[in-house]
C-alpha cells in the first residue's frame, strides 16, 4: 500500500488537487505514488495536507482512523456519580462550537487551523478539568504540533459542503496557513450558560497566541504528554496537571 495514494484517495483528492496544494507537477504526485520519497520539504507539506505527521508519510503508517462513533455516557453510581473519563463526542456541538469560535475570531490573523485545534482542545479539557464533565468531548490524538481533534477533517468537510462555512488557503510569516470563516451564524441553543462563558474565557486567554506558542504551551500540558504518539489523550490526565497548565483551583480538604 503506498501511503501518499491512499491518503490522498481518503481526503478526495485527485492528483492534481493534490499537485496543486503542495506546489508541485502531477507527475512528481504520480512518482511518490510510484514510490519515490518526497524531499523532507515535500514530507512537510504532504503531512499538512493530510493532517497527520511527517512519520506517517516517511513510514508508511496509517493514522488512527477519524469516527463518527457516539460513545454513551455509561455512568455508574454508588453513592454519588462517578466522573466518565471516555470521550463522548457531540457533533452537533463540535459544530456549533467551531461556527461560534470563527464567527468570534476566525478573521484574526493568528487564527488558523493549528491554532483551532488548540483552542477546541483547551476548552473541552479545561472545561473537563473545571467541572468534571464533558462539554464537547471530542477525541483529541497526540501529534507532533500538539492535540489534534480527530474528527476535525472529517466534520468540517461536511459543514464545508453544506455551505456553513468556508475554507481559505493563505501565507501567515510565510507559513502555509488553512483558515475557515463562517457562512453562517453559530446555534448556540445547545450550550447552556456555564458552556458559553467557559468557550468565551478560552477564547479570549488564547485568541492572540500564535500556532507555536499555543503548540508549545499545550507541550506542557501532562494530558499530551502522558499520551503516547498517534495516540488518544485521556481526559482524566487534567486532574495531574502541572499549575503552569492547570486551570482549577485545589483543596487539601
Amino acid at each position: 500500500m503506498n501511503i501518499i495514494k491512499h491518503l490522498r484517495e481518503k481526503v478526495g483528492y485527485s492528483q492534481q488537487e493534490l499537485a496543486d496544494i503542495i506546489k508541485v507537477s502531477r507527475q512528481t504526485i504520480i512518482n511518490y505514488e510510484n514510490g519515490q520519497i518526497p524531499s523532507a520539504q515535500n514530507v512537510q507539506k504532504l503531512a499538512k495536507a493530510f493532517d497527520v505527521s511527517e512519520s506517517d508519510i516517511l513510514n508508511g503508517h496509517l493514522p488512527v482512523e477519524p469516527s463518527y462513533e457516539i460513545i454513551p455516557a455509561k455512568a455508574q453510581k454508588n453513592e454519588q456519580q462517578m466522573r466518565i473519563s471516555i470521550p463522548q463526542e457531540n457533533i452537533t456541538k463540535f459544530k456549533e462550537v467551531f461556527l461560534y469560535i470563527i464567527n468570534k475570531i476566525g478573521s484574526k490573523y493568528n487564527v488558523g487551523q493549528t491554532v483551532l485545534y488548540k483552542i477546541l482542545y483547551f476548552i473541552d479539557f479545561d472545561y473537563y478539568e473545571k467541572y468534571e464533565e464533558q462539554l464537547i468531548g471530542a477525541k483529541y490524538i497526540k501529534n507532533t504540533y500538539g492535540p489534534t481533534p480527530v474528527d476535525f477533517a472529517k466534520i468540517v468537510r461536511e459543514m464545508l459542503k453544506n455551505g456553513d462555512c468556508v475554507e481559505v488557503k493563505r501565507k501567515c510569516f510565510k507559513h502555509d496557513q488553512t483558515k475557515y470563516l463562517p457562512i453562517r451564524e453559530a446555534d448556540i441553543s445547545c450550550l447552556s450558560a456555564k458552556e458559553l462563558e467557559h468557550i468565551n474565557y478560552t477564547m479570549k486567554k488564547y485568541a492572540n497566541w500564535s500556532a507555536k506558542e499555543l503548540s508549545d504551551y499545550s507541550h506542557k500540558d501532562v494530558p499530551w504528554l502522558a499520551a503516547e504518539d498517534r495516540g488518544v489523550i485521556d481526559y482524566e490526565a487534567v486532574f495531574y496537571r502541572t499549575p503552569e497548565t492547570s486551570v482549577r483551583e485545589y483543596t487539601n480538604d
